[in-house]
């Protein structure tokens, strides 16, 4: 995937790059998960993270992520110590008996995309309150061809409403793991997480919600996540405000 890192105009929010990120004590089900998933990660598939500098040192926080398949949410859980609670399309909440169960117990919030959810959008927010970390693939459904689509504006609705910082961050090598795969089972490829330093919008959380700074502030999360797809130099902060 080709990106070329447009400029934006002075006086965007600049990222608060954070102290060491602190543990805290996971669910059951969730540390249980984490204590079998991360070493077959680290093993089989080469799993290597960075960034981690740039993770505020507790919640909250919101992780924006580009998404290919249902590995994302398996990588990016298992690249943070601590608990996250991913926003999930239904179909992927029910996509087996056991899913709405599983999802429920790890804390996942089900989101329609079809038409506005303010139940889903209370819900993330109320994790976000709590001091929690939520989960959000801004693009929606997942990539059908491996690259970065257009963001929804439900990020920047979230991220906005909350005031809370967004950390965005690339997942590599979850589409070609799963590319033309039957039942499932991933192939053999080194699996990628990269975070940036986080995106505060705070600033703009008592503006008019209009459809112009959610389209703005979606375009800077998703620009900045195309960057670290890109380019594996070390991140300078991005400037910019909303147009």
């Amino acid at each position: 995937m080709s990106h070329t890192r447009k400029p934006r105009p002075s006086g965007w929010p600049a990222p608060v790059v954070a102290s060491p990120l602190a543990t805290e004590r996971l669910p059951a089900l969730y540390a249980g998960l984490r204590w079998v998933v991360h070493p077959i990660l680290r093993r089989l598939f080469d799993f290597q993270v960075s960034g981690h500098e740039h993770l505020p040192a507790q919640g909250p926080f919101i992780v924006a992520a580009n998404h290919a398949n249902y590995l994302d949410g398996v990588v990016l859980g298992a690249a943070l110590p601590m608990r996250i609670v991913f926003l999930v399309m239904p179909r992927v909440y029910r996509a087996t008996p056991f899913h709405p169960y599983f999802h429920d117990h790890v804390g996942s919030i089900p989101i329609s995309l079809a038409r506005p959810d303010p139940g889903a959008i209370r819900r993330a927010l109320r994790v976000l309150d709590e001091g929690g970390v939520l989960g959000i693939f801004p693009e929606g459904p997942s990539s059908r061809h491996g690259r970065l689509a257009r963001g929804q504006p439900g990020v920047a609705l979230v991220a906005l409403r909350s005031g809370v910082p967004v950390v965005p961050a690339a997942i590599t090598g979850t589409f070609q793991a799963l590319a033309a795969r039957r039942g499932y089972i991933p192939r053999r490829v080194p699996l990628r997480v990269r975070f940036g330093p986080p995106l505060r919008f705070a600033r703009y959380s008592r503006h008019p919600l209009t459809q112009r700074l959610r389209a703005d502030v979606t375009g800077c999360i998703m620009e900045e996540i195309a960057t670290l797809l890109v380019d594996d130099r070390p991140l300078a902060a991005p400037t910019g405000v909303p147009r």
